[in-house]
């Protein structure tokens, strides 16, 4: 009877830990030693590491047969505990922001060239926007979008959504990137910034950022309310308790210049 045998693909991704996991141990190791402690034969071996090292993850002593690891796996490791802590964080403040509103309130963060929340608190209300954890945006129809946009230079913006298609959720949907980058002026000069209907029908959004300790936006939060529940007169307030809460979950990440409306 054959024995199962592990697809190619997990059999790479199994043997790329097992050289991590060896690098981790012991720094400056050859490739021969390498391949005998991980029974993998050296020419294999020795192509996984060159790999690893045009990616970043390794590097390679001058010419010589000698490999360890970079810091790459750090600052990978270190910005997955800051969105452990940016989350924690941001749940102190958003869940004051619910008490006083019974508004929904999401934390949404950059990914490619689109917006995944993070995190979220439900509206009290019945009436209410129907969203999840996982879920992507786009970035020109959102205020979260706006706001990880507006700290960008016009080079990255191009460069982000050069692939994507401007869909016309509702006749207030910006059309294009030069529309994008207009508004955007107006969200840094701000602070803050608004989806007035642009991304559904009957639903309003305003966002504030989050700074990361280097002073880069790495978050918004925002609140979601149908237009029927707002009043123009909450603005302002709704506004100060957004950059209130991003000025203190930005603290908390060690950035201390948090600009205010």
């Amino acid at each position: 009877m054959d024995k199962p045998t592990q697809p190619e693909s997990v059999s790479s991704v199994l043997k790329v830990f097992s050289i991590l996991q060896a690098l981790g141990e012991q720094k400056n190791i050859g490739v021969s030693e390498l391949s005998q402690r991980l029974m993998m034969s050296k020419a294999t071996t020795y192509r996984f590491l060159q790999t690893m090292k045009t990616l970043g993850y390794v590097t390679q002593e001058d010419q010589a047969d000698k490999y360890s690891l970079t810091l790459k796996l750090f600052e990978l490791g270190a910005k997955s505990l800051e969105y452990v802590d940016l989350i924690s964080l941001a749940d102190k403040e958003m869940r004051l922001i619910s008490e006083q509103t019974n508004e929904a309130l999401h934390l949404g963060a950059l990914d490619d060239n689109s917006i995944i929340y993070i995190h979220k608190i439900d509206s009290n209300y019945s009436l209410r926007m129907q969203s999840k954890i996982g879920r992507r945006n786009p970035l020109y129809s959102t205020a979260i979008g706006k706001v990880l946009l507006a700290g960008r230079d016009e080079a990255f913006v191009r460069e982000t959504l050069s692939d994507v298609k401007f869909i016309k959720h509702t006749e207030k949907t910006l059309e294009n990137t030069n529309q994008l980058l207009s508004e955007l002026k107006v969200v840094q000069e701000q602070h803050y910034a608004e989806d007035n209907q642009e991304q559904e029908p009957g639903l309003r959004c305003i966002a504030a950022p989050i700074f990361d300790r280097f002073g880069s936006v790495i978050a918004g939060i925002s609140i979601s309310f149908p237009t029927i529940r707002f009043d123009e007169q909450h603005m302002s307030h709704y506004v100060n308790l957004l950059q209130q809460a991003g000025k203190n979950i930005s603290s908390e990440l060690g950035y201390k210049h948090y600009p205010m409306k």
